[in-house]
């Protein structure tokens, strides 16, 4: 399905692409962030807060390390504050960068099982599934908020993964 070096790659364009996003969003004010924009999670800031959340929550299954406060319902009202939330997107896209580096094509076609609080059930599944839902559900919400910025007029850089500069 998807190999070790895919997701070297996919995390650089994470890391890349919330960079991009970020600085545009750091041009508008506060209540510009918060703005309810009819996107699921409302908001700007609402939609990267549940974004950080998620890949919180995937990246604790995938390297064991630490999971977000609270389940989806409340995913989008964990940060108040922009710049800890800028502070601990970076943190946690380095983090993501760190689980993907040593990852081998073993490991990728390996079992991922946890307790799924959505489902209320042990789940288990191919990794290669997961991680893959991982960075779909990354990309959906940041096309989502990328329309939020657009429609604002925040500046935004280019998007396309083939155009991705090599020392992102």
């Amino acid at each position: 399905m998807i190999t070790a070096e895919f997701c070297r790659t996919m995390a650089r364009y994470n890391r890349w692409q919330n960079q991009n996003l970020y600085s545009a969003a750091d041009t508008l004010d506060k209540a510009a962030r918060r703005a309810d924009r009819g996107a699921f999670f409302g908001s700007l800031h609402g939609t990267l807060t549940h974004l950080l959340w998620g890949d919180g929550m995937w990246m604790s299954r995938f390297d064991g390390g630490s999971k977000p406060p609270g389940g989806i319902s409340d995913s989008a009202e964990i940060y108040e504050d922009w710049s800890q939330l800028t502070a601990d997107r970076r943190a946690m896209d380095a983090r993501i960068m760190a689980w993907a580096g040593p990852l081998t094509d073993a490991e990728v076609a390996g079992t991922l099982r946890w307790y799924s609080g959505a489902l209320g059930a042990d789940v288990e599944r191919p990794l290669a599934l997961c991680v893959t839902h991982f960075f779909n559900h990354q990309t959906h919400h940041r096309g989502q908020v990328h329309a939020m910025l657009t429609a604002v007029g925040a500046p935004l850089s280019d998007t396309d993964l083939f155009v991705m500069p090599t020392d992102a």
